[in-house]
């Protein structure tokens, strides 16, 4: 069952679980060939202990700011790349974590697009991919992420999105999340 907690005039939890699940489900159709199965959604604050395998983030930044993130075991990595990439990995290489990169990229922007519905413009981040083990990641301010865990052929994916209005959004801005230079006149 979906939490039911309101993002402050934004957008509800259940509206970004359905952006989210919406945007997994049709990149690993289209794009991987792949099939995948949602689980139950769960709140998180933080990592409470050491994670393994690769998870790649990607910045969001406008009127709302945060992060989305997918996250998977180094196998389930391979196969995301050997699917994507038409060719067989069996090891985490650099073609893995691109790929990886890439197939995040894909899901967080179809979600940002949705969001953006609501919430205004945004832009992204390039992103980042870390691959090891027993790794933890924090994010600022305590604040909760919504996490979609998916089943995709007996290996678990975890897609998680944490946005909150941006206490520095002004009149400023040029575009979304990026401020006007300050020229200092002297």
């Amino acid at each position: 069952m979906t939490p039911q907690i309101d993002v402050k005039d934004g957008i509800s939890q259940p509206e970004l679980v359905t952006a989210i699940e919406g945007a997994t489900n049709e990149v690993f159709s289209t794009m991987l060939n792949l099939p995948l199965v949602a689980g139950s959604v769960f709140l998180e604050k933080e990592e409470k202990t050491p994670a393994s395998g690769v998870l790649s983030l990607i910045g969001l930044a406008g009127a709302w700011v945060g992060t989305g993130s997918l996250s998977c075991s180094a196998s389930l990595a391979c196969k995301i790349a050997s699917h994507l990439l038409m060719a067989k990995y069996d090891a985490v290489s650099e073609d893995v974590l691109d790929s990886v990169a890439e197939v995040t990229n894909m899901i967080i922007g179809n979600v940002k697009t949705h969001l953006e519905n609501r919430l205004g413009g945004m832009g992204l981040s390039t992103p980042t991919v870390i691959y090891g083990r027993n790794f933890q990641t924090r994010g600022t301010k305590n604040r909760e992420w919504t996490v979609v865990p998916f089943d995709c052929e007996g290996e678990r994916l975890c897609v998680q999105v944490c946005i909150v209005p941006n206490t520095d959004a002004d009149a400023k801005a040029i575009r979304s999340g990026f401020p006007v230079p300050h020229v200092l006149n002297v």
